[in-house]
């Protein structure tokens, strides 16, 4: 990051074996869980389940909210969670185990649905934990009078538009469940500078804070998936417009002429691949949250699930993960994004039957 050119010599090999051969990266990475997947195959099998009490789902549902509990960031008295891995950056590496604020509203999530389909006592203590976690520990950035920017993790001050979308919804909703004004101020804080941050055409930028400022398919549909939860708890109709001038954003410059998805509105350095899963699923999420709310999204939504069941599903049930310029990466990676497109799914799957 701090020479590109010559940071290119030593990374252009090890990217050209991740592209031929992307099963390599088990020669020098076992495999683990990951807490943001566990939490998302929760919700899509609790969602599977539905009210069913002896479903064999909801029991899957909770295995995974169980093994949430044994991977939470340690050192904490609040739960947490990460990832399992050294995240690199261009702002210097985020150890594995730190708590992110991107990852924790997964969780939160996760045991709310637990919650819901099982009506365990014990559920809503994790959640507010998590909340208070957020609340707490997370640091923001105070852009004006009405509007705070969120970090990552409790060791840095970036301002980064989707990790402060993540914060607001958390926010706003153990707010209002937990009947904490404090957090439900902090969340529409939050929610005040994602809004701030749109762009004239309705995108966002990835942050505010430095060099960051592309525009890529899936962090601009979680802005939008976030900002649309938040509405529908406060019903704020300027959210309302920057929602419908964002996914306009979105149909406009991140589907295709085949009304596919693309990776950025506008590549900000050379891509090898063509299409990516991670932009189905998010995709498809928001156009399941917006179905009733813009005429459009159901036609997306039927299209995105159209073209993913029938042409990146593989014999065994798992997805391909990318469409390269040349051939496919079919590895499953959990995070990468099996367990969003589970999710996502389930969601589409229980909403029609």
């Amino acid at each position: 990051h701090r020479r590109p050119v010559l940071g290119k010599l030593p990374a252009a090999p090890f990217v050209a074996l991740d592209l031929a051969l992307p099963r390599s990266r088990a020669l020098v990475r076992r495999r683990s869980r990951s807490p943001i997947a566990d939490a998302h195959f929760a919700i899509g099998f609790f969602a599977l389940g539905g009210g069913d009490r002896s479903s064999g789902d909801l029991e899957r549902g909770r295995a995974f909210l169980s093994a949430l509990e044994s991977s939470r960031s340690p050192g904490y008295q609040d739960p947490a969670w990460g990832y399992p891995f050294d995240w690199q950056t261009r702002y210097g590496t985020f150890g594995a185990g730190w708590p992110l604020m991107t990852t924790m509203p997964y969780c939160y999530e996760a045991f709310a649905a637990g919650h819901a389909a099982t009506g365990d006592a014990l559920y809503p203590a994790v959640m507010e934990g998590v909340a208070r976690f957020a609340a707490d520990r997370i640091p923001v950035t105070t852009i004006d009078d009405e509007s705070d920017a969120a970090a990552y993790t409790p060791f840095d001050r970036r301002q980064v538009v989707n990790a402060s979308a993540y914060r607001a919804f958390l926010l706003v909703d153990a707010g209002y469940r937990f009947e904490r004004d404090d957090w439900l101020a902090a969340g529409r804080r939050n929610a005040a500078y994602v809004l701030r941050a749109q762009r004239g055409d309705g995108s966002w930028p990835y942050s505010t804070d430095g060099t960051d400022d592309f525009v890529d398919n899936f962090h601009t549909c979680l802005v939008l998936k976030n900002l649309v939860k938040v509405w529908l708890l406060v019903a704020d109709e300027s959210m309302r417009a920057a929602i419908e001038t964002g996914y306009r954003f979105y149909l406009d410059h991140l589907l295709d002429d085949e009304g596919l998805p693309r990776p950025y509105a506008r590549p900000p350095r050379l891509t090898l691949h063509r299409r990516d899963l991670y932009d189905y699923a998010e995709g498809i999420n928001l156009a399941y949250l917006l179905r009733a709310l813009v005429p459009g999204s159901p036609a997306v939504l039927e299209r995105l699930v159209g073209d993913l069941t029938g042409r990146w599903q593989q014999e065994d049930g798992h997805f391909v993960t990318r469409e390269l310029v040349v051939g496919r990466n079919t590895v499953p990676y959990h995070r990468w994004a099996q367990s969003q497109t589970f999710h996502a799914l389930a969601l589409v799957a229980t909403a029609e039957s």
